[in-house]
């Protein structure tokens, strides 16, 4: 759900096909099936009560998905009543994000009081038979004027003169250092406190699990860097091939990490990742997760397939990281349901589905849940049925391989 891929996908259009509602085929009909949704709290209110959420959870079971991604970690809070963050940002949880960079808490956040909504998600999702896998939205990166980022200025990477700032549409973000051995503690304790603290199936990282490549000067990597080459400073090119690599080999490095503390404090919780395509994901954030699948750090992987027409859409599902990563793990595709003032006809949607079905690919998951109902040319009927008509039976989430 990166925004470098929203705007590739805004500037480019969507392709609205004139075809009917149709009923899957029954060669198309799967045994198992990854039937998933991204819950945000950025244009969506489905978490900002408990009444919300089991209207949420109720019209997901009622259309048979059996995945919910809620995001857990987003614009530098968490969404849970947490005591990692509480003693490293001074708050222990945030549901309304603060868009309009105003530094003061809104007034409906103060209505939410000590309220647990991972807790109620849990619990109204688990009754229908409907998995949770918490959703580290933001993954190393924060809003600049976050608290997280004013009182640990020293976690934060750099360019190379020495401004932190990255740019993300209009909005000032920046990155914690993903080397620095405070923020690898202070990340992966985050993902722990989930995995013991709640009845959760995983947890899920994603695009923003990485490094933007023109980053990695900050005065911390740089001696790093050094220590590990005579005393040489990183190449000047933020693209030179080996500095590339030294870097993505490090965040494999602290991959391996929170693999395996999640793995020694509950050998059943699922890693999973919601990454862009293989060249994108390494080009662009370092993040060389055709590695991690190898390695066994990943367990499940949903592909954020955001294109706008047939040949983009299947040549991606044809990527050989996809076909050989599918060997050994289930793999799903992500597809756009829509953006905020932005719809995506149903029609666009099925047909996605289908041609994921036809390619025995392990399921589906849609970013994000609100824009699966809404639209300005559809009705909520017309959206609903379309979901319906795809999901007509209720259908299990693909095993892993170790669970088969």
């Amino acid at each position: 759900m990166t925004l470098w891929g929203i705007i590739f996908i805004l500037t480019l259009g969507l392709v609205i096909l004139p075809r009917s509602i149709a009923q899957p085929t029954k060669k198309n009909a799967p045994k198992t099936e990854l039937r998933g949704v991204w819950l945000t709290n950025i244009d969506s209110d489905i978490l900002f009560s408990r009444d919300r959420l089991k209207k949420g959870i109720r019209r997901l079971a009622n259309l048979n998905f059996n995945t919910v991604y809620p995001t857990v970690w987003n614009w530098g809070y968490t969404l849970y009543p947490s005591k990692v963050a509480e003693a490293a940002i001074g708050t222990s949880q945030r549901l309304y994000p603060d868009l309009g960079n105003t530094g003061q808490i809104d007034a409906r956040e103060a209505a939410q009081g000590d309220r647990d909504m991972l807790k109620e998600l849990i619990d109204l999702a688990h009754a229908k038979n409907i998995s949770v896998i918490p959703w580290f939205e933001f993954g190393l990166m924060a809003p600049a004027n976050s608290a997280l980022a004013q009182r640990h200025p020293d976690w934060l990477t750099q360019h190379q003169d020495g401004n932190t700032i990255v740019k993300e549409g209009q909005d000032s973000r920046v990155w914690l250092n993903p080397f620095h051995p405070e923020v690898q503690q202070f990340i992966t304790s985050l993902i722990i406190e989930v995995v013991e603290k709640y009845r959760v199936e995983g947890i899920q990282l994603d695009d923003h699990f990485g490094l933007p490549v023109e980053l990695g000067y900050d005065p911390f990597t740089v001696k790093l860097y050094q220590q590990e080459h005579q005393g040489k400073t990183p190449p000047k090119n933020p693209r030179d091939k080996a500095w590339m690599r030294w870097r993505a080999d490090k965040m494999t490095g602290l991959m391996a990490n929170i693999f395996g503390a999640v793995k020694a404090k509950n050998s059943k919780a699922l890693i999973s990742l919601s990454p862009n395509p293989a060249k994108f994901s390494y080009d662009v954030f370092l993040q060389d997760w055709t590695a991690w699948e190898q390695l066994g750090y990943i367990e499940e992987l949903v592909i954020q397939v955001y294109r706008k027409d047939r040949n983009r859409f299947l040549t991606e599902l044809a990527r050989p990281e996809l076909q050989k990563a599918r060997q050994h793990i289930p793999v799903s595709i992500g597809i756009l349901s829509g953006l905020k003032n932005r719809d995506v006809p149903m029609s666009w949607i099925q047909q996605q589905v289908e041609w994921v079905r036809d390619r025995q690919f392990a399921g589906v998951s849609f970013f994000f849940y609100e824009t699966l109902w809404t639209s300005t040319v559809e009705s909520i009927y017309q959206r609903s049925n379309g979901i319906e008509a795809v999901f007509n039976q209720p259908i299990l989430r693909p095993l892993l391989s170790r669970e088969k």
